[in-house]
């Protein structure tokens, strides 16, 4: 396995630990780099390449745990997140699984075992930067709409027909027809079918940061 274009972050306030964990990345050419604590990875701007965070469960005193920051970055963006610990327990696993854990492993963890979840989670970070570029561009796109194509637009994708759209906005159907031309040029989308699925892809990622923004809004359980 190599991808020098990834990286791993490694929080851990054992500093035997991190070098162990952050050679045996290095070992396999994965980038890494090491915190003692969750508050100091909080202050780091994220690279745009893939990354995971293999991260400790327990800190020693005021510091947040592992559980604690796994909640704190819940959500859209988030990198996967590999637990390791030396005092796990089955409450703790759970607790980590249900907000999105890819793997909560025991000290001392078996090397193939962690670098087989890194492979995962990175793979699943590259898959989510895929997504955010991809949806970024539509974005781009969809608002390089006027406001009556957008208009047209949610009408057209809604199954309306021309002459349907004219009389609901009061416009001609010749230049409800012009309209539509422009919006599959301009949203470069080939068939009605194409510009339904990408109306449904800005939909269900508008739906979904402001369900993660409620759940924030709400604090945790």
């Amino acid at each position: 396995m190599t991808d020098t274009a990834a990286l791993v972050f490694i929080i851990d306030d054992d500093a035997q630990v991190r070098d162990s964990l952050a050679n045996l990345c290095r070992s396999v050419n994965i980038n890494v780099r090491i915190f003692a604590s969750t508050g100091e990875l909080a202050n780091v701007q994220r690279p745009a390449v893939p990354c995971c965070i293999v991260l400790d469960v327990r800190f020693p005193g005021s510091v947040p745990s592992g559980l604690d920051f796994q909640r704190s970055i819940d959500g859209h963006g988030s990198p996967p997140i590999i637990f390791i610990t030396g005092h796990g327990d089955i409450q703790m696993s759970v607790q980590a699984m249900k907000h999105g854990a890819l793997e909560f492993l025991t000290k001392p963890v078996r090397e193939q075992e962690l670098l087989d979840a890194i492979r995962r989670g990175l793979e699943l970070d590259r898959q989510r930067l895929d997504k955010a570029i991809r949806l970024a561009s539509l974005r781009e796109r969809f608002q390089s709409l006027s406001a009556r194509e957008r208009e047209i637009m949610t009408l057209v994708t809604q199954g309306h027909l021309n002459k349907q759209i004219a009389a609901a906005i009061g416009l001609s159907e010749v230049t409800v027809k012009v309209n539509r031309g422009r919006i599959m040029h301009k949203m470069r989308a080939r068939t009605l079918a194409e510009l339904v699925r990408m109306s449904d892809q800005l939909n269900d990622a508008d739906d979904g940061a402001r369900a993660v923004k409620g759940e924030r809004g709400r604090g945790a359980p």
